[in-house]
């Protein structure tokens, strides 16, 4: 019996997955956890075949419909002319191309996309490419991924599963298949070291280290390491950021989006200490475009290993504190202070899940964030001034 719309949403998620049929091929598959999938069933040399529609009710039912005629007309010419369909002919290396064209080109920084490139074109490619789609089994995965392993390169083996993982879920997003095979390698891979980037966290830990960096030598890398601190942006955001990105009026630093991880424009309310840090630093580097110039005053910014060594040079080791670590450290204080998670990864320019949401949400919570901002200068402030007051 065909479907209608009043079926389609009182139907309600059970223990275990169920589809209801519209007729025709067409069915309508019912999750445990309620999303609802319009799937085609079909046969090529007695095998049956699956093929996803989208998703209820961003698909309606009568699109379902039409898209299962048209579908049905293209198998219907494809198998009288002998041919196989639509996707069955694509290969891995075909969609990959397609992902980092249409994915991967318009959302990430140039550097991530020449590493994604190299890891497909040397290791994936060579290896896979050459595969249809659903000859890609779960199997076939986990014995390429373990070829990787023998070699004792565990965090490649992630990378890699991690790309081949991106790739198909592009191809279940355009109708090329119903099946990431990576799902089901959890478990099966052996376990990796996950890298924390290490950061000081302890309030009067943190309070040695500012006062360290208030007697470190180096005017320019003084400026650079209490606004790493303030502001927590990432290591290659702050190398590079530039005298005309400061808003002076509005008090605030507007990253430009070609220079954030996530190619999303980010603001950083600056708050009072900020702007004195900023106003020492003009006089040093005010007449140049980076706010930290290169020390050799070539036209580079400062080097990716200046913040580092000043590190070193205070005595911290690389298991101790690093120049990514100033963004663990303001993110555990705010959040043992009960700051919003939001407001803390909104400031973070952490990734937002909702692509919609995410191409405005720039400025989002901005007031909150602001006083967020203002509150941990102070706060870091106050620590200063305890160790200074106890070390007379």
């Amino acid at each position: 019996m065909p479907l209608t719309e009043l079926t389609i949403k009182q139907a309600k998620p059970r223990e275990k997955t169920y589809m209801l049929s519209d007729g025709r091929g067409l069915s309508l598959e019912v999750r445990p956890n309620g999303k609802k999938y319009w799937i085609i069933r079909y046969w090529v040399k007695d095998k049956e075949r699956r093929k996803s529609m989208g998703v209820y009710p961003n698909v309606t039912l009568k699109e379902a419909r039409d898209k299962n005629y048209e579908f049905r007309k293209s198998l219907e010419i494809a198998t009288e002319a002998g041919k196989p369909i639509g996707f069955d002919r694509e290969t891995f290396a075909t969609v990959a191309a397609e992902w980092i064209k249409k994915r991967m080109e318009p959302t990430v920084k140039e550097s991530t996309l020449t590493t994604i490139r190299s890891r497909l074109d040397r290791i994936i490619i060579p290896a896979i490419g050459h595969m249809r789609l659903e000859e890609l089994t779960s199997g076939v995965v986990l014995e390429f991924c373990r070829k990787i392993e023998d070699k004792g390169t565990l965090e490649i083996v992630y990378r890699v599963k991690n790309i081949i993982s991106q790739v198909f879920n592009y191809a279940i997003a355009t109708n090329r298949t119903d099946v990431n095979p990576t799902l089901a390698l959890h478990g099966a891979l052996q376990t990796r070291q996950v890298r924390h980037y290490a950061a000081i966290t302890e309030p009067d830990k943190i309070a040695v280290l500012m006062r360290q960096i208030d007697g470190y030598p180096y005017e320019v890398v003084r400026c650079a390491l209490k606004f790493s601190a303030l502001v927590f942006c990432r290591p290659g955001e702050i190398r590079v950021a530039e005298w005309k990105e400061i808003d002076w009026e509005k008090c605030e630093w507007r990253i430009p989006a070609e220079k954030m991880k996530m190619k999303r424009p980010h603001v950083v309310p600056l708050a009072s200490q900020t702007v004195e840090v900023l106003k020492d630093l003009q006089r040093f580097t005010g007449n140049d475009k980076w706010l930290f110039p290169s020390a050799r005053r070539d036209g580079r910014s400062m080097s990716e290993n200046t913040i580092r060594v000043a590190l070193r040079a205070m005595g911290y080791g690389n298991e101790d504190m690093t120049a990514h670590g100033f963004r663990g450290m303001a993110s555990t204080i705010l959040y043992e202070n009960d700051f919003p998670s939001d407001v803390i990864e909104r400031q973070l320019a952490h990734a937002e899940r909702n692509s919609v949401k995410a191409a405005y949400n720039h400025a989002e919570y901005l007031p909150q964030r602001r006083e967020m901002m203002q509150w941990y200068a102070d706060w870091l402030d106050g620590l200063n001034q305890h160790v200074a007051v106890a070390s007379s």
